[in-house]
């Protein structure tokens, strides 16, 4: 005889065999009812939709490996189930995991599971996935779960819709290590401000900020943009616009939102070349500007009288002095 299979069942799940009946390998022994939509229309998908656009945790979310390695259950403790994750790699630590009894976990003592796979049924954390898996694995995750509330009813979006909001949600960064950076522990910046710090750290030879990514709800993202006048046309008016004021803040109109607000053109489109023939047209006008100041400078130091001269010298030179050509002969 062989060793005994133990399989961990949930409380809603159906038996199919009797006590004691003989059973192949492949014979069905239990169903485990999966939850149905309750509604059919696309309302009963919104709500999941929000809740992923808010980076909201889900109720009695799923958890996923955060290690590669083998499952190794533990001692229950008290309504929960203990699972550890043995690494492979013998430098790292086993991870343990505490698991509600009742709940269904699609993994046996001594499989292997790799990182990012579930150990308890549900939908994920965003968090999580961001946390073990990246930020591509996290955009694929996002992307493919509002397209799936959005293809039961037939309707068909684009991914690159779906793509630019989540850009959005993951713009700001979390500073880990200042280094010799102006940037602060703790402080949330964007990913384009987080470069630009490591660029003048590079340049200087001095030591980098070192960040990771974090997942902000479309409300707290649209709060926290760099412009302002975007921020304000949102929520909180008031507040956002005493905060601006207080630390003086400049709003260069680079969004889309900011440049309606305003009476521009927006940056896309006809507008982006406008506003790309402006920008040229700039530079071009501070280089001639600029070449222009010089001369004026220099027709200004050649018209000065030289230091050390008196009025009575200046008086009299000759008028046409400096029309003539200094030559070997005239310095003779």
């Amino acid at each position: 005889a062989g060793n005994p299979m133990t399989y961990a069942m949930s409380v809603d799940a159906i038996l199919s065999v009797e006590d004691g009946q003989e059973v192949k390998a492949g014979d069905v022994i239990a169903r485990i009812p999966r939850e149905g939509a309750k509604t059919k229309d696309i309302t009963g998908g919104l709500p999941r939709v929000a809740e992923l656009f808010e980076a909201r945790r889900p109720k009695d979310h799923a958890i996923i490996a955060e290690i590669d390695g083998y499952v190794r259950y533990g001692r229950d403790y008290k309504n929960k189930r203990r699972i550890s994750i043995e690494p492979v790699d013998e430098t790292m630590e086993p991870v343990e995991y505490m698991v509600p009894k009742g709940k269904h976990i699609p993994v046996a003592e001594g499989d292997f599971i790799q990182k990012g796979e579930y150990i308890m049924d549900g939908n994920p954390a965003p968090h999580d996935i961001l946390a073990v898996m990246g930020v591509e694995a996290l955009a694929n995750y996002m992307v493919d779960e509002v397209q799936d509330v959005y293809r039961l009813q037939g309707v068909k979006i684009n991914d690159k819709h779906i793509e630019v909001i989540v850009r959005q949600m993951l713009q700001k960064w979390e500073i880990q290590d200042s280094g010799e950076t102006t940037l602060l522990k703790g402080e949330h910046v964007d990913k384009v401000e987080f470069d630009a710090a490591n660029e003048k750290a590079r340049a200087k030879g001095v030591r980098e900020a070192k960040g990771e990514p974090i997942l902000l709800g479309i409300t707290k993202a649209s709060l926290q943009t760099r412009s302002f006048i975007s921020a304000a046309s949102f929520q909180e008016t008031t507040r956002v616009l005493t905060e601006a004021s207080v630390q003086g803040k400049k709003d260069k109109l680079v969004g889309l939102k900011e440049n309606v607000i305003v009476g521009r053109l927006i940056p896309a489109g006809t507008g982006g070349a406008t506003m790309q023939s402006r920008k040229i047209a700039q530079e071009r006008d501070n280089v001639v500007i600029e070449a222009r100041r010089k001369e004026a400078e220099a027709a200004a130091a050649l018209a000065a009288p030289e230091e050390g001269m008196s009025e009575s010298d200046i008086v009299g030179q000759d008028v046409f002095g400096s029309d003539l050509v200094d030559t070997p002969e005239s310095r003779e």
